[in-house]
C-alpha cells in the first residue's frame, strides 16, 4: 500500500511538473508585439497661401520627414515682393525657420515663424535683434496675423 501512495505521488508530481513546463513554454513563446508608428507632425508637405487685398503669401512644403523645407514667397501691397527657401524645425505646434530669400537683387536671411492651427499656419511677429534678422526672445511672438495661411492645392 505505501508502493502504491509512493507511485501515485510520484505520478501526480510527474504531471504537475509536466503541466509547469507547458505553461512556461507557452508564456515564454508568446512575442510582444511592438509597432513602431511614426509621430503624425502637424505639418504636412503641400501648400499653404494667404491672397487677398493686394496681398499674397505663398509657401510650399517641400519636406517634413529631415527638417522642414520649402518655398517661401510674399508679395505685399505697396512693398516690393521676395521669394526664396525656408528651412526650419517643429516646436511642437510652431514652426521656426531661416528663410532665405532675393529681393531687389540683394540675398537676405531673416527668421520667421509660424503658429500650426486648425490647418492653417498664423505667422508670428516679435522684437528682432540689432540686425533684424532673428527674434529676440522666441517666448515673446505673438501669432495674431491678419493674414493666415491655409492649406491649398499646389498650383503647378
Amino acid at each position: 500500500m505505501k508502493k502504491l501512495i509512493l507511485l501515485l505521488l510520484l505520478i501526480i508530481g510527474f504531471t504537475n511538473c509536466k503541466n509547469n513546463t507547458a505553461k512556461e513554454k507557452n508564456t515564454s513563446e508568446e512575442k510582444e508585439v511592438v509597432v513602431n508608428k511614426k509621430p503624425t507632425s502637424l505639418l504636412k508637405t503641400g501648400c499653404y497661401s494667404y491672397n487677398a487685398d493686394n496681398n499674397a503669401i505663398n509657401l510650399e512644403i517641400t519636406d517634413v520627414e529631415n527638417g522642414i523645407k520649402g518655398n517661401l514667397t510674399y508679395a505685399l501691397d505697396a512693398k516690393d515682393s521676395n521669394s526664396g527657401t525656408l528651412n526650419g524645425t517643429l516646436e511642437g505646434d510652431k514652426l521656426f525657420g531661416e528663410y532665405t530669400f532675393m529681393s531687389e537683387g540683394v540675398e537676405s536671411k531673416r527668421e520667421v515663424a509660424f503658429l500650426i492651427k486648425d490647418n492653417q499656419l498664423i505667422e508670428g511677429y516679435g522684437e528682432l535683434n540689432e540686425n533684424g534678422t532673428a527674434f529676440v526672445d522666441k517666448n515673446k511672438i505673438s501669432y495674431s496675423s491678419t493674414m493666415p495661411l491655409t492649406k491649398t492645392d499646389c498650383d503647378r
